[in-house]
């Protein structure tokens, strides 16, 4: 699946110019996404260098995009042209947006919304049998396991 990500506002705290705060679970989510075999196009109105900017952030926090306000990687687009061939709208199955109507849901919640049958993104095993023991343990138990002996 095609999935359009806004970068300010979405995937950091809005702070245009500068690059805010990475949005609780952002790149957790992005990086899931894409291991569940996504491909994910940065969608932003950023240009220039601040849209390098915006990319070497993702990059730095290990997430590479299969394009960048494009279609495909090496989709060219001359806004000036008169070739009407090529839609300035991103052609993704779905779009996640600080904009849209109710503003950003979080990133736990797009991932229920996407997955809905993995579960919660901070619980997923490879080997779910090996952890129901730690399942089984209270909050306070998997913190102070380190200090406790159960």
């Amino acid at each position: 699946m095609k999935i359009a990500v806004d970068f300010d506002g979405t995937i950091v705290e809005n702070s245009y110019p500068k690059i805010g705060q990475p949005m609780l679970f952002a790149f957790e989510t992005l990086k899931a996404l894409q291991r569940k075999g996504h491909l994910l196009i940065l969608w932003t109105c950023r240009s220039g260098e601040r849209l390098k900017e915006a990319v070497a952030f993702c990059n730095d926090n290990e997430i590479e995009f299969y394009a960048i306000n494009n279609n495909y990687l090496e989709e060219e687009r001359d806004i000036n042209s008169s070739n009407d061939k090529i839609s300035r709208k991103i052609d993704a199955d779905i779009f996640i947006d600080d904009r849209n109507i109710g503003g950003f849901i979080g990133w736990s919640q797009v991932w229920q919304l996407i997955h809905p049958e993995s579960g919660d993104i901070n619980i997923q095993y490879v080997n779910k049998a090996a952890h129901e023991n730690f399942k089984r343990q209270s909050f306070f138990g998997r913190i102070f396991k380190q200090y406790w002996m159960f």
